[in-house]
């Protein structure tokens, strides 16, 4: 298994700002796209930004200019940078990572437990 350890959610004023982690560790051979979901009560899991092992980014129109990806390959770790806040942002945010363990046949997504942000108007 690969084991994601997350950190970093709070709870913070509407245009505050925070910054979460994610380190993967478990005999892992190579991770293709790490990035972070997020699940809003009474909502579906959404994408919130991945970013692939060549730092190619994706985000979702709603954080664009807000939120910032990146990651570590050496330390196998992402962050996301969180700027400007809203209530609309107050979530569970799940790190997910594809990796591909030491003698394994493939890649597999790997999730992590969540960590709960929470932005107060």
């Amino acid at each position: 298994q690969v084991q994601l350890v997350e950190s970093g959610g709070d709870l913070v004023q509407t245009g505050g700002s925070l910054r979460l982690s994610c380190a993967a560790s478990g005999r892992i051979f190579s991770i293709d796209t790490m990035g972070w979901y997020r699940q809003a009560p009474g909502k579906e899991r959404e994408l919130v930004a991945t970013i692939t092992k060549d730092l190619i980014t994706v985000y979702a129109e709603t954080v664009k200019g807000r939120f910032t990806i990146s990651r570590d390959n050496a330390k196998n770790t992402v962050h996301l940078q969180m700027l400007s806040l809203k209530p609309e942002d107050t979530a569970v945010y799940y790190c997910n990572v594809r990796a591909t363990r030491f003698f394994s046949t493939g890649p597999l997504n790997y999730w992590g437990q969540g960590t709960q942000v929470t932005v107060s108007s």
